[in-house]
Order: structure tokens, then C-alpha cells, then sequence
């Protein structure tokens, strides 16, 4: 092997272990920060997030587990405890009683709402300490290259 292909796979090597503390970092900062202030995590916060985005706020609950990349026994136990908040609640479909939805309720939309006033200020906030907004356009591009689909996904529910 080329000391160039070995240099390259280094270099990727390296791009990932910093890319992988950067998001351990960020989410245990942002993740303290709204448990703190609003008692939701951020899979909690993407979960009631992704409903409101869905239309009449309701996903199948497989395809939730896709969006947020959890197995099907890890959105379980996500949506187990928002539905004991009364964030969200379970529904039945009308043409095949195997699916089931989760919908985001009323309650649960207030409490999206309440929290991406802050939440959205706080990320804001941590990046712009470090990044010039050039550097941030520059990320995203770069960043958005690894994603499934290119789809950027907003941090704020719909007005």
C-alpha cells in the first residue's frame, strides 16, 4: 500500500475520532441543558419534533424509528415515556389494525414549542462561539455529505 492511500485512511481515521467527540461534546452539553431547563432529552425533543414536521402531526411508529435512527425496541421505550408525559399519544390505524401511530397531542406541541424557544438559541449560541458563519457554511456542506439523503433537518417545530 502508498504511503498516500495510508495517509488518506489516517486522515479519515482522524476526521472521524474528532467528528465523533465533537457530537458526544455537543449532545451532552445541549442534552444537559434541556433536561435542565424543559425535562426533555434530545431524543425526546426529536422525537416530539419529527411529529410536528409529520402530517396531522403522526408517524407509524416504524417509520419515527427511522427518522431518528432507533431500533424498533428504542422508539418503544422513547415513546413509553412520553405518552406517560401525555406528550403523545398512541393511535390505532382504521385499515390494518397492525400499525400504530404516535401523535404528537396538543400538550406535547406546547411543550416542542416552549422548549425550541431555548433549545434553538442554545445551538445557536455554541456554535457561533466557535465558528465564523463562513466555517458554519462550510460544515454544513461538508457535514451534509455523510447524511442518508441530504435532507437537512430543522431544529424548530412549524408555526
Amino acid at each position: 500500500m502508498s504511503s498516500q492511500v495510508l495517509s488518506e485512511q489516517a486522515i479519515a481515521t482522524r476526521a472521524f475520532g474528532v467528528l465523533l467527540r465533537a457530537h458526544m461534546s455537543a449532545t451532552k452539553q445541549l442534552n444537559a441543558q434541556l433536561v435542565a431547563d424543559h425535562g426533555l432529552t434530545l431524543s425526546d425533543y426529536g422525537v416530539l419534533l419529527q411529529l410536528a414536521w409529520a402530517p396531522d402531526r403522526r408517524l407509524r411508529r416504524v417509520d419515527l424509528a427511522d427518522k431518528i435512527l432507533l431500533t424498533a425496541s428504542g422508539i418503544t421505550r422513547l415513546l413509553d415515556g412520553l405518552e406517560r408525559s401525555g406528550f403523545v399519544e398512541r393511535a390505532a390505524c382504521d385499515t390494518d389494525r397492525r400499525v400504530v401511530y404516535a401523535v404528537l397531542t396538543d400538550r406535547g406541541h406546547a411543550k416542542l414549542r416552549e422548549a425550541a424557544a431555548t433549545h434553538v438559541e442554545q445551538i445557536e449560541t455554541l456554535f457561533a462561539q466557535r465558528f465564523e458563519a463562513s466555517e458554519l457554511e462550510a460544515l454544513v456542506t461538508l457535514l451534509g455529505r455523510l447524511g442518508d439523503d441530504g435532507y437537512e433537518e430543522p431544529c424548530e417545530p412549524p408555526s
